[in-house]
C-alpha cells in the first residue's frame, strides 16, 4: 500500500508530527488530507466517520499530550486518548481503512534496564500513561489490523519541544540545570513520519511497533548536544536529579524502546539526526 492512488487522512494533521507526515506524503505524490480538532473532534464518532470516509489509510496523531495536566484532568485525557482512539478505530474498521495509531513510551513503567520490546506488558504509572494504554487496548480490540506505533522524546519544526526550549534558554541564561537521571531516545518527528510511511507501504503486520531514535542519552546529554551542535558551550548546562524538579507526574526513568530499523535511515544515531534537524532550522 502507498502508491499514488492511495488516499491518506492524518487526524491531528496540524501538530508537530502530523505536519511532517503530511509534508512527506505530499512530496511522495500521495493524496493526503490533514484535519485538526476543529474539523474532526475524535470524541464525536459521527465526525470521525465523516472524516474517515473515502480514505484508504488513516493516521491518528490526535491526543491529549499535556502529561502533567492529565493528573488533574484524567477524564478529559481519557476522552481523547482512549474513547477518541476507539472511535477512530471503529470508524476505520467499518470503512475498510488501514489505521496507524500513534502511542508513547508512557504506557510502560519506566523502571526497565533494557529497551522495551513491543510485546512488553503495559504498566503505566501516570494518568497520561493510563489513558494512552487504554487507547492502545481499545484500538487493538476494535481494529486488530491497526498499527500501534509507539515513540518517545519527540522534537520537530512545527511545535513546542525540548530542543526549542534549550535554544531559548541559551539566549536567556548563562547557566541552567537539566535532569540527568532519566534516559531516553530523542526522536525527530520527520524520522517518525518516515517510519510510519514505510510501515504502511511495506504492508507491516498489525500490532505494536516501536519507532524512536537510535542510541540513548539523558535529558542533560540531549541538551548539551543541542548546544554543542549550535556552536555553544555545552558545559553551561549543569546536571541535576529529578528530585530537584518536583513534578505531579512520576517521569519514566527509562524510556528506551526496541525500535525497528527505518529502511530509509538505517541505524543513524540520534546525534546525527539532531544535527540534520538543526541544519533545517
Amino acid at each position: 500500500m502507498g502508491g499514488p492512488e492511495v488516499r491518506w487522512l492524518v487526524i491531528g494533521g496540524r501538530g508537530m508530527l502530523g505536519t511532517d507526515l503530511v509534508d512527506l506524503l505530499q512530496r511522495r505524490g500521495q493524496q493526503v488530507r490533514a484535519v485538526g480538532s476543529a474539523e474532526c473532534d475524535i470524541r464525536d464518532v459521527g465526525q470521525v466517520r465523516a472524516a474517515v470516509s473515502g480514505h484508504d489509510v488513516v493516521v491518528n496523531a490526535a491526543a491529549w499530550t499535556a502529561v502533567d495536566d492529565a493528573e488533574s484532568h484524567e477524564a478529559e485525557a481519557f476522552a481523547l486518548n482512549a474513547t477518541g482512539a476507539h472511535n477512530v478505530a471503529v470508524a476505520t474498521r467499518d470503512a475498510g481503512s488501514r489505521l496507524v495509531h500513534v502511542s508513547t513510551d508512557y504506557v510502560f513503567d519506566g523502571a526497565a534496564t533494557k529497551p522495551y520490546d513491543p510485546a512488553e506488558l503495559q504498566q503505566p504509572q501516570s494518568a497520561y500513561g493510563r489513558s494512552k494504554a487504554a487507547g492502545e487496548w481499545a484500538v487493538r480490540a476494535a481494529h486488530p489490523d491497526a498499527l500501534v506505533v509507539r515513540t518517545a522524546w519527540l522534537y520537530g519544526a512545527h511545535g513546542p519541544n525540548f530542543v526549542r526550549t534549550m535554544l531559548r534558554l541559551a539566549g536567556e541564561r548563562d547557566t541552567w540545570k537539566v535532569v540527568d537521571d532519566q534516559v531516553g531516545q530523542p526522536t525527530w518527528t520527520a524520522d517518525l513520519a518516515l517510519c510510519i510511511a514505510e510501515l504502511v507501504t511495506s504492508g507491516a503486520a498489525g500490532g505494536y511497533h516501536h519507532c524512536s531514535g537510535s542510541g540513548s542519552t539523558t535529558w542533560c546529554g540531549f541538551a548539551r548536544e543541542v548546544l554543542r551542535l549550535t556552536g555553544q558551550d555545552p558545559q553551561r548546562i549543569q546536571p541535576c536529579t529529578s528530585d530537584e524538579f518536583p513534578s505531579v507526574v512520576a517521569r519514566p526513568k527509562f524510556s528506551c524502546l526496541v525500535a525497528e530499523a527505518n529502511p530509509a535511515l538505517g541505524i543513524a544515531p540520534w546525534q546525527e539526526r539532531l544535527a540534520a534537524y538543526l541544519a533545517t532550522q
